[in-house]
């Protein structure tokens, strides 16, 4: 129970690494806010944490949108009173696409879904947290470029958006640290998902040791866990790559 009287706000928690943070959150006793941009698996999500004695809010919400960021954290603040934990998991892949093939829509989507919202959500989130923990999920790519030019930058960025706000908060109560997985299998990188990945990622591939097993998206959640308990209430600012070693 290494939450139990905490609230904590996942992002993109209808599949892959947030809906297993989700359950294992719940496990530990938090009580969830849950937001996706799809109601019906949120619910089936919800149902699935109350008959195992959890307590869990859904938001079916665009976080692309500011005004849908401060909704979430107004309704979450309505609901339970306050906000604990913050764990900033909603994303998009990128196909892969390196800069020459990378149009402009293409890159505004990519930096609005995977960078531009967590500013929106963790802004609208620090003017209601008195303390607690804010977990920002980046990505292997992020730390060594080895994805899309729009990903790449993306995850990068939110590197450098944590350690900001880490220094902003310390001593105040509010800890800022980064989760960075590695190759896990979810909906973002299913076979078909792949297919349509630009022959970059095979150039990109060459620079890890892909002959390495995968990581599960259980233990994503666990390394976020870690972050947002207690557990490591001396650590801020800090990024922790996930990936079994492929990159090392």
């Amino acid at each position: 129970m290494r939450l139990q009287n905490k609230v904590a706000i996942i992002t993109g928690a209808s599949s892959g690494i947030g809906e297993k943070t989700a359950e294992l959150f719940a496990a530990e006793g938090a009580t969830l806010v849950i937001v996706a941009r799809r109601r019906e698996r949120l619910e089936r999500l919800a149902e699935k944490i109350r008959r195992q004695g959890g307590e869990v809010k859904v938001i079916a919400a665009d976080i692309t949108s500011e005004s849908e960021c401060r909704r979430v954290i107004r309704e979450s603040i309505e609901a339970f009173g306050n906000i604990d934990i913050l764990v900033n998991n909603a994303g998009i892949a990128d196909k892969h696409l390196p800069i020459t093939k990378c149009s402009t829509a293409w890159w505004d989507e990519v930096i609005l879904t995977d960078q531009t919202s967590v500013f929106y959500l963790t802004k609208a989130a620090l003017e209601k947290m008195n303390k607690g923990s804010i977990v920002n999920v980046s990505s292997i790519g992020g730390v060594f470029g080895s994805a899309g030019i729009s990903y790449s930058a993306a995850k990068s960025a939110l590197l450098g958006m944590t350690k900001n706000v880490a220094i902003q908060y310390a001593g105040k109560g509010i800890r800022c640290n980064a989760v960075c997985p590695g190759p896990t299998p979810t909906e973002l990188n299913t076979p078909d998902k792949l297919a349509t990945f630009d022959d970059f990622a095979k150039q990109c591939a060459k620079h890890m040791n892909m002959s390495l097993p995968e990581t599960r998206a259980e233990e994503q959640a666990q390394a976020i866990l870690f972050f947002a308990s207690d557990e490591s209430s001396g650590v801020t600012g800090q990024v922790l790559v996930v990936d079994n070693g492929i990159t090392l």
